[in-house]
């Protein structure tokens, strides 16, 4: 089981940063990929960016490419998400997912993760 804690969400204005923290507490098998994902009220859940633990095989959005980096500090089990050149409509609940894999690709499909953290709102103004 793994429990995920996200953290670093706010407010900012256009063209400002921020960034996320993600805490994964269990097994490492369980959070080999590691993904960041975001809903918008009214819009559908979309994959943002994952890393696979292991391999340090990065994925990205075609949205985000360019604005937002992707890393993790393996010894604390964190994965980060910095994001810079914030655009309003970057404005959405920020949700870490975690799930096992074994063939060193994280997929950027929610429905292949197995756990979730709570979330932590963005918002861009």
């Amino acid at each position: 089981h793994v429990q995920l804690v996200e953290s670093g969400g706010g407010s900012v204005q256009t063209g400002g940063s921020l960034r996320l923290s993600c805490i994964a507490s269990g097994d490492r098998e369980s959070s080999a990929c590691m993904g960041w994902f975001r809903q918008a009220p009214g819009k559908e859940r979309e994959g943002v960016a994952s890393i696979h633990t292991n391999v340090g095989s990065i994925g990205y959005a075609d949205f985000v490419k360019g604005r937002f980096t992707i890393s993790q500090d393996f010894a604390k089990k964190t994965v980060y998400l910095q994001m810079n050149s914030l655009k309003p409509e970057d404005t959405a609940m920020y949700y870490c997912a975690a799930m096992p894999n074994y063939d060193g690709s994280c997929s950027l499909f929610g429905w292949a993760y197995n756990y979730w953290g709570q979330g932590t709102q963005v918002t861009v103004s």
